[in-house]
């Protein structure tokens, strides 16, 4: 350690927001650069490199082949899927100096599919896996925590490339069951999730989410059934229609000062018979909706007014199109919407696209805005009062709410994306018209599985999910070191001993980080629990009396053993 590129942080970064930012800044595995952009030091590669290598074996071990792409990329492959529209701000475009368009690669669909289609032309070279470990850029918005959100990140990408369904349903599943190799080798608790496929396209789509408090994903699960998916994915349950022959007409009431749903709710329960909540209105929420290379279009969303508008499930509803709010001067120019006061009738008046949560079926009965200041509908009827376009996965997912499967009420908790496979299908082969000669003579369309783990995000999950108050612990498959060696003795037969032992312990094949340091034995405890070897062998006092201590960083024991018997005590303990 007298040599290594290393300092130690006492205090946390000042940006840093969540355990793992903080532990790898503080213990100089890693180092800021710009928003989102990190420098590895020599720990951290370690640990990242280590990483790389589980990956790649389990990926080795399905039969994948390792090749590697540029990053930097030309437009047209990006132009013909339209996703160099598609991926909007997220991505890195510049040109180059004849003025020809370029972008840093986020994802690498279209070049694996003309890679193939370029170097394979018949059946018999079929089913193929392809994968990469490369760097990836995306510009996020607001890029946070450290490397778990960055703007450029190291990413295992694998692309099948199959004759049929059922060989990607085959490869799919092998990939399925090599990630879950992956996180078990890693000790990372993880969830199975049910995804959407978002710009990616395709159909079947899972993502493998680390369970964290400070994940961004939010997903739910039914312990009944091991239902399982991110609530972008949750499709609801919609009643039955109604019959509504009998309801009475539906009727406008003055209702001033209820722009709200609780004071409308409260309006209602002081002037009509009956307890009402917020179940019992409809809420109308406007939005823009802009698909790539089109023009703005306005558009209501209608959720029960007890639920918000959840803008993650309405984005991936409506996904490529972009979403935002209505601004105050798209409701200058649009006089007929009244702000607090919207219903579904001046919507379908103006032409206005008008979608609705499923729960709003044929039949059902609602308050809701009457499209004039303090005036709203009660008692109108989906289906008598009005249609809507379509429906559309806006409102919020709740704790208690039915599972899509019908077998029990859902939970919901926060997850960090660490992987995610999908079935993509012929989205790019048909782009790029991959085929090959097929055994009939025919050509045949390839049909494409798209599969990633975030490598180096894996990185911060074992950090957030395996520190403690002291600092970091690593599970022994991707530590730094096998062992970090203490020497707490400035006596010099400890000091030598401490060496001999360190030269050993390498000959046994352990890799050993050894603290010669002229520090305090305080300090080196203290870097050694913060650095988060799984075991840490101090040489301290009680090698006079021929004994060293070997400490377990996760379970924190500690155990005596004797000199003459430390190497293989030593190695028992870092290979258990």
């Amino acid at each position: 350690m007298s040599t290594l590129f290393l300092r130690t942080l006492r205090d946390d970064p000042a940006d840093a927001e969540v355990p793992s930012h903080k532990l790898l800044v503080r213990a100089g595995y890693v180092r800021r650069v710009a928003p989102g952009v990190y420098s590895w030091l020599p720990l951290g590669l370690r640990v990242l490199k280590a990483i790389e290598n589980v990956v790649r074996e389990e990926m080795n071990a399905i039969g994948g082949q390792e090749i590697l792409l540029p990053a930097l990329l030309p437009r047209e492959p990006y132009d013909t899927t339209n996703r160099w529209t598609e991926y909007g701000d997220a991505l890195f475009r510049l040109k180059d100096r004849k003025g020809a368009d370029m972008l840093l690669g986020p994802t690498h669909e279209e070049l694996f599919a003309t890679l193939v289609k370029g170097e394979y032309s018949s059946y018999k070279d079929m089913p193929v896996i392809l994968y990469q470990i490369q760097t990836k850029y995306r510009d996020e918005e607001r890029p946070r925590a450290g490397i778990l959100r960055g703007r450029e990140f190291v990413m295992k990408d694998a692309y099948s490339f199959d004759l049929d369904d059922d060989g990607l349903k085959t490869a799919y599943n092998a990939h399925r069951e090599a990630y879950q190799k992956i996180f078990e080798r890693l000790r990372i608790e993880y969830v199975i999730v049910a995804a959407t496929s978002g710009a990616m396209g395709g159909s079947a789509s899972e993502e493998f989410l680390a369970e964290s408090a400070v994940g961004e994903d939010t997903f739910v699960r039914c312990v009944e059934s091991g239902y399982a998916a991110n609530v972008e994915a949750v499709v609801t349950r919609a009643p039955e229609p109604l019959p509504y022959d009998d309801l009475p007409e539906a009727v406008v009431h003055d209702t001033p000062g209820t722009p709200t749903i609780d004071s409308l709710v409260d309006w209602a329960n002081a002037a009509l018979d009956g307890q009402y909540s917020g179940a019992d209105t409809l809420k109308n929420v406007l939005v823009k909706l802009r698909a790539p290379g089109g023009e703005w279009e306005i558009t209501g969303i209608g959720v029960p007014g007890d639920r918000e508008v959840d803008f993650k499930r309405l984005e991936a509803s409506v996904e490529p199109a972009e979403v935002e709010l209505l601004t105050d001067a798209d409701f200058a120019a649009n006089p007929f919407l009244v702000k607090g006061y919207i219903g579904p009738k001046a919507l379908a008046e103006n032409g206005v696209r008008y979608l609705v949560d499923p729960r709003v079926v044929e039949g059902t009965s609602w308050i809701t805005g009457a499209d004039q200041p303090g005036r709203h509908y009660v008692g109108l009827v989906a289906g008598r009062d009005f249609t809507p376009d379509g429906t559309v996965e806006a409102a919020e997912i709740r704790d208690g709410d039915p599972s899509p499967d019908g077998a029990g009420p859902l939970v919901s908790a926060k997850g960090i994306e660490i992987g995610h496979i999908f079935q993509l299908g012929q989205k790019y082969t048909d782009a790029f018209e991959v085929d090959v000669l097929g055994e009939n003579g025919k050509p045949v369309r390839l049909t494409q599985g798209s599969y990633g783990v975030g490598v180096s995000r894996l990185v911060a999950v074992i950090a957030e999910q395996s520190h403690d108050d002291k600092g970091l612990r690593w599970p022994k498959s991707v530590a730094p070191f096998a062992v970090h060696l203490v020497i707490a003795n400035k006596d010099e037969a400890a000091v030598a001993g401490a060496e001999q032992l360190a030269a050993d312990l390498d000959a046994a094949g352990l890799e050993v980080l050894l603290d010669d340091r002229k520090a305090s034995p305080g300090v080196k405890f203290k870097d050694a629990e913060l650095l988060g070897m799984p075991t840490i062998v101090v040489v301290g006092r009680g090698y006079a009396n021929g004994t060293i201590e070997i400490r377990d960083r996760f379970t924190g024991e500690a155990t005596e053993v004797a000199v003459d018997t430390a190497v293989d005590s030593v190695v028992a303990a870092a290979r258990a």
